[in-house]
């Protein structure tokens, strides 16, 4: 009956809505007098007019105050206000349409009419709201809201009106708050979680914490852990402001929940000091730091902001969401999409001239370790030669700053990605005491938790296929950054360098790779599979180290790091080498590289002062196989080396 209710055309809903309140509003009319002359009541004559006048006068008002546009299972509380003023209207036409047709109306009688009328028209209006969504509301998933300030309620309203889920419980930090209830949505303690999820039978956890409680995640994801219950978040206010996302977006938990650790803040004067009003150049705009940098960058008004990228795709998608971004934000900044690689060093120059670049953040490089193991030779071009002709374009075309976005696997590297960012450092510390122009800096940190290759997706796709989880070893630890983290501290450190620095930041505790794993499993509502728990979920296996992989990474070469004006940056006090020996150097390595010869390439890297100790033999997939195929020599017999790319 009510999906017949449901289904109907709006004009016999509004028919039927009309009959309805004719009727209640009649009804109250006469109980109204009916109480005030104790006998059964038959009305008068005079009576049915003031009756009919005064019903009729309450239908129109209904109409003029758009109550009958109202749909029913969307009524709010400016609905029911809306009613109300409409009822005290009514109460103030019955008294006038008595004083007209000169019938005694007592005066508790629009008091009393106007309490029923309101009792009836909303009541009525209310139990359709409850039969309509009662159905509903059954089938909807049941959740828990960790929160009970502005987001928590705000998430309840929003949710409550969808179609998917159903706030059954809210959970606070605060226990004087326990057995409260919000909008008939009872809230409990923390410490009582278990017991809530357990009684009001909870198949989801949405954390909504506001603002000012974010320090509070932490020790709550930790008693979240034991519950067996997924565990999502909402989107953060800068989202919801921005009208990146609504309050009901549900998603997983945030990268930063999974740190450990309070995010590193930058200094927002300083950065804005060196970028507002700048024309400014990301290399690798399409990449997960460089496009969270050109983010970071918009936001604080350069005068225009060049995106250069090598891949067409990656260039698209990071332009077309600056553009969202720089219109709703009003930034007014000027965007060049620009299509290029940083190994044309021409190219680069004449980018760099053509939109009088005054800064330059080089975020273009190979950063997967096994992949650029594999492939030695273009490892070593895109982030060496990449990062010198980069560099030198800057030189030529007067750039005032140039920041380099290094890596922690730079320090004592055991892979060839780690040595060539070491490479890298040291060109940009020869050029910084070649010449004075252009100030260049580095900035070096650990892995970032969400960029491309992290570890945080693949485990959350692992752990949604069922398992298992890959670890490479049950001891490996990792220092862990957010890409947004990571962005600003480059901004940070391109703000702070006055001429070959290498910045570093102080990241706290590093990550146990396979206790990262345990909780997302945990977080998502699983439990682990072990020897002593067979029936678990999902189940973590080791693959053992990739080549050029270890167990640990450092942040400092040296063991006395200099302390910067920002609390948790450091400056690295590293060898550098003067740029002649640098220019030699580089020499060689580019006949190596046009030589394919890989293993020269390896030797020149261990020759420099990079701290290179490679953990296991050379893994250049395509010299690999050419040893093989000319039977183990790597000259192929007759001394010369075989060009086979």
């Amino acid at each position: 009956m009510i999906n017949t209710f449901l289904n109907l055309p709006r004009f016999y809903k509004r028919v039927i809505s009309i009959a309805s309140d004719v009727v209640v509003l009649t009804l109250a009319l006469w109980v109204s007098f009916g109480l005030r002359f104790v006998e059964f009541w038959v009305p008068s004559l005079d009576h049915v007019m003031v009756f009919i006048a005064t019903v009729v006068t309450t239908v129109v008002v209904f109409g003029r105050m758009g109550l009958y546009r109202a749909v029913v299972r969307f009524l709010n509380d400016r609905a029911f206000m809306t009613i109300v003023g409409c009822v005290v209207a009514s109460s103030i036409a019955l008294v006038v349409y008595g004083y007209f047709f000169q019938v005694q109306v007592p005066r508790t009688v629009p008091v009393v009419y106007g309490a029923l009328a309101f009792i009836f028209v909303a009541g009525s209006r209310m139990g359709v709201r409850l039969l309509v969504q009662a159905p509903a509301q059954r089938n909807k998933i049941r959740v828990a809201i960790i929160g009970t300030g502005d987001t928590g309620r705000q998430l309840a309203s929003a949710l409550s009106h969808g179609t998917e889920y159903r706030p059954v419980l809210f959970i606070t930090a605060n226990s004087a708050n326990h057995r409260a209830t919000i909008n008939g949505v009872p809230v409990f303690d923390i410490r009582h979680i278990q017991k809530g999820v357990a009684r009001y039978d909870v198949n989801r956890v949405l954390l909504a914490l506001d603002e000012d409680s974010l320090g509070d995640r932490r020790a709550i994801l930790e008693k979240l852990e034991p519950v067996n219950v997924p565990v999502q978040t909402v989107p953060s206010v800068s989202e919801l402001v921005s009208g990146k996302a609504r309050i009901n977006d549900i998603r997983d938990l945030e990268i930063e929940d999974l740190l450990g650790r309070e995010p590193v803040r930058p200094d927002p004067k300083l950065v804005e000091s060196t970028l507002q009003g700048k024309s400014v150049m990301v290399t690798g705009a399409g990449g997960s730091i460089g496009s969270e940098l050109c983010r970071q960058i918009l936001r604080h008004k350069p005068k225009r902001l060049v995106l250069f990228e090598q891949s067409e795709y990656a260039l698209y998608a990071i332009e077309r969401e600056l553009k969202s971004s720089n219109t709703v934000g009003g930034y007014g900044v000027e965007l060049h999409p620009i299509l290029g690689s940083v190994t044309h060093r021409r190219r680069c120059e004449a980018v760099m001239k053509a939109f009088d670049t005054d800064i330059v953040y080089h975020a273009a490089a190979y950063k997967h370790v096994p992949l650029v193991e594999h492939n030695i030779i273009e490892g070593v071009q895109n982030n060496v030669f990449g990062t010198w002709h980069a560099a030198e374009a800057a030189v030529a075309a007067g750039v005032e700053r140039f920041v380099l976005v290094s890596t922690d696997k730079a320090v004592r590297p055991t892979n060839v990605m780690g040595a060539s960012k070491r490479l890298a450092e040291l060109v940009l510390q020869g050029l910084a005491k070649r010449q004075t122009g252009t100030i260049f800096s580095m900035v070096r940190f650990g892995n970032v938790l969400g960029s491309s290759g992290s570890v945080v997706p693949l485990f959350r796709d692992q752990i949604r296929d069922g398992g298992p989880v890959t670890v490479t070893h049950p001891d490996i630890i990792r220092y862990f950054m957010t890409i947004p983290e990571a962005s600003q501290l480059v901004l940070q450190a391109g703000a702070m360098g006055q001429g070959g620095e290498v910045f570093v930041l102080d990241m706290g505790e590093p990550v146990k790779i396979a206790d990262l794993a345990r909780k997302m499993i945990r977080l998502m509502g699983l439990t682990e599979k072990t020897e002593d728990n067979p029936v678990g979920d999902i189940e973590i296996t080791y693959t053992g180290l990739r080549p050029g992989e270890k167990l640990f990474e450092e942040l400092l070469i040296g063991d006395n790091p200099q302390w910067t004006s920002h609390p948790r940056v450091m400056m690295a006090r590293e060898v550098s080498l003067q740029w002649d020996e640098v220019s030699k150097l580089l020499d060689r390595l580019a006949l190596a590289s046009q030589n394919f010869d890989c293993e020269r390439i390896l030797e020149l890297i261990d020759s420099a002062p990079t701290g290179y100790t490679p953990n296991g033999d050379l893994a250049d997939l395509v010299w690999c196989h050419r040893i093989k195929s000319v039977g183990g020599s790597r000259d192929g017999g007759d001394g010369k080396i075989r060009v086979i790319y």
